[in-house]
């Protein structure tokens, strides 16, 4: 395994171009380690995931993926040799992401296996189909996710926790070095839960560095090494056990009542983003 991060961010900012967005970001993710972004509604989380994806601008500080590194203003790799739009090319195809709420039409004719094909496009271009190889990705995803009984099964027949699941197959299905999870948690049973965490800890097994937002601690418990806690900017970040404390918690979430258990935080009039 590589001892170079596969994500590293050094004073970053993201910032959307009608203004807002998030800043003070210093971050790294080695391969195979977990770190949890906990922070309230509005605060910057999704922000920070998606300038990873450079769906936001970078506008301040460096981003560094896979080895391949960008300054704030131009955003563009900061050797001037490299090809910026391979560059991208390359990072799109390092990275999965499951975003907080995909809407897939559950009367649409499409089996769980077709979606999690999906997640293959990237490498497979406009002009080519799916190979040998990219069946055999699939079948790799869908057993990580522990779904590959359901592959011929219509996808709007699963239940919800099986189709979550399935998404993010379908994020694993391009074999990412990091994977970005947006609140993966929401709405699953317990049932569902115990999977996805099973499934994070077999991820960091084979080297996968995970990025993933939320607002439950059982998760970044279980999981994480490292927790960021970020309201606009980095307020924190360290061992699970040093950040996440009810003094640290409570400066993040300012403004409400913040309670802290063994599974999750609670916070009175806010529902957890």
């Amino acid at each position: 395994m590589s001892d170079s991060p596969v994500l590293r961010l050094d004073g970053a900012a993201f910032t959307y171009r009608g203004g807002g967005g998030v800043s003070g970001l210093d971050l790294s993710i080695q391969p195979g380690e977990a770190v949890a972004l906990i922070g309230p509604n509005g605060a910057g989380k999704s922000t920070l995931l998606k300038g990873v994806l450079g769906l936001v601008p970078l506008t301040a500080g460096f981003i560094e993926v896979g080895g391949a590194r960008a300054a704030a203003a131009t955003a563009q790799p900061t050797d001037a040799t490299a090809d910026p739009a391979r560059e991208a090319h390359a990072r799109d195809r390092m990275i999965g992401f499951l975003p907080q709420s995909i809407h897939v039409d559950p009367d649409f004719p499409i089996s769980l296996e077709q979606v999690v094909m999906q997640g293959r496009y990237r490498r497979l271009g406009l002009l080519r189909w799916p190979g040998r190889e990219d069946r055999a990705a699939v079948r790799r995803a869908l057993d990580t996710v522990g779904l590959a009984d359901l592959a011929k099964r219509r996808f709007g027949e699963l239940s919800g926790g099986q189709r979550q699941r399935g998404l993010l197959a379908r994020a694993l299905a391009g074999e990412p070095r990091l994977l970005l999870l947006d609140e993966p948690f929401n709405g699953l049973d317990q049932a569902n839960r115990d999977a996805l965490i099973d499934t994070l800890h077999t991820l960091k097994r084979q080297g996968v560095a995970v990025l993933v937002s939320t607002h439950d601690l059982e998760l970044a418990r279980l999981v994480c090494d490292s927790v960021v806690l970020v309201n606009g900017t980095q307020l924190a970040s360290g061992s699970v056990d040093e950040v996440l404390t009810l003094d640290n918690v409570q400066e993040c979430f300012e403004g409400v009542e913040v309670e802290l258990d063994e599974h999750t935080l609670v916070v009175p009039g806010h529902e957890g983003h």
